[in-house]
């Protein structure tokens, strides 16, 4: 009797052995263990990697260990502008509150906000570069050239209109930088979109009755992720920045804490000029070292999945 075949490998498959599905879940895990051997041996990778571990767990323990009315003013438990001390390591601001407190909760706003943005950025980005790649023609057409004016625009000019003309809040931040940060990846994937439908494989799936979505959803997307997971890694440290940017010019939810925040309130409140620089370094270095995290782990990423591009270790 011969032995069956899987339809997901296309191997021989013995009776009674693991199915089709068993195979891919093992090939899957497989795959995984195979990219983590890889990513250990970029020393900078795993360093951005422990500092984002580090930080997600600051943020999702906050409430736990700075408490939900760490932002209170009118409860706020020290002088203004304190210097650091034993009981205020990193001092109080102009009300009066714990610095130290206020950090570790704007950890979470900040990190939301970049997480989201990259999220809405990438789907756009990936979408139009996917149907553009795809279906080619006028459509390739338009949409390349509205990816282009974008390109050309001031990324932050964009984002600092919309968040102007819309209601401030976290959601209008998110959407401003999502869809102000998208073209590169659109450009991105198109290209890679082209490559593949370029194989003989897809002229196989579409001479057997394939759809377009088909093509998209089962042939293109498992082949561009690698290249949209590099990206967004990339992308939620500009967004992480951006969001601070808009903060910083007073653009940002007025009623929530995040790092951005907190350095307009310290402008607003003279620190620059009275030198109180306890109420400026910590939200800033927060910011420069969660962006540079974000940053070596998406080299690192895109160093494993694509080895040719020659990232250093």
């Amino acid at each position: 009797m011969s032995a069956e075949t899987s339809e997901t490998t296309g191997t021989p498959v013995e009776p009674g052995g693991p199915g089709p599905r068993a195979l891919a879940r093992r090939r899957r895990r497989a795959s995984a263990a195979r990219f983590w051997k890889e990513y250990r041996r970029h020393r900078a990778g795993v360093f951005g990697l422990a500092a984002l571990v580090l930080f997600v767990l600051v943020a999702l323990t906050a409430p736990l260990t700075v408490g939900s009315d760490v932002d209170s003013v009118t409860d706020a438990p020290g002088q203004p502008l304190e210097s650091p001390s034993g009981r205020f390591p990193l001092g109080t601001d102009q009300f009066g509150r714990n610095l130290l407190g206020l950090l570790v909760w704007g950890s979470r706003v900040s990190l939301l906000v970049g997480l989201l943005a990259a999220a809405l950025s990438v789907l756009i980005g990936a979408l139009i570069g996917i149907t553009a790649g795809h279906f080619r023609g006028w459509y390739a057409t338009v949409m390349m050239r509205i990816t282009d004016w974008f390109l050309v625009m001031p990324t932050l000019v964009l984002a600092i209109v919309l968040a102007t003309v819309l209601s401030r809040s976290l959601g209008t931040v998110v959407l401003a930088i999502g869809v102000t940060t998208w073209p590169t990846t659109a450009r991105l994937v198109r290209a890679q979109t082209l490559a593949v439908e370029s194989r003989p494989y897809i002229e196989r799936a579409k001479a057997l009755g394939g759809g377009h979505w088909h093509i998209m959803s089962r042939h293109v997307l498992p082949n561009v992720m690698p290249l949209v997971l590099a990206q967004t890694t990339l992308i939620i440290s500009s967004a992480i920045l951006a969001e601070a940017t808009l903060a910083f010019l007073g653009l940002g939810d007025p009623t929530v804490v995040s790092w951005g925040g907190l350095l307009q309130d310290a402008r607003e409140a003279g620190s620059v000029s009275s030198g109180d620089w306890w109420y400026l370094v910590p939200p800033g270095i927060g910011i420069a070292v969660v962006a540079l995290a974000f940053t070596l782990c998406g080299r690192a990423v895109e160093a494993v999945l694509n080895p040719r591009l020659g990232v250093s270790r």
